[in-house]
């Protein structure tokens, strides 16, 4: 039974949820809207969720612009997949 029905998180690895962010704001655009360290020095994916993985208060503000950004991201990255 699925418990988390309108959850809008549920069923996407935080691996994801970063790479889609990544992938649409670039790090450049994502450290001006969230001041992390990972985004701005020597940024990459997997020291990114090294440190959101420690850090509850930055991956709930990074959580949160996925969230507010859901439906750009995941048009731009449709368009991207589908060759347009």
């Amino acid at each position: 039974m699925d418990n988390q029905p309108f959850n809008p998180l549920h069923g996407i690895t935080l691996k994801a949820l970063v790479t889609e962010l990544v992938e649409y704001f670039g790090y450049p655009a994502l450290s001006q809207q969230i001041k992390i360290k990972c985004f701005t020095e020597d940024p990459s994916i997997n020291s990114t969720l090294k440190f959101l993985r420690k850090t509850p208060w930055a991956r709930e503000k990074v959580e949160a612009l996925f969230i507010k950004n859901y439906h750009k991201v995941h048009q731009v990255n449709d368009e991207k997949n589908s060759g347009q």
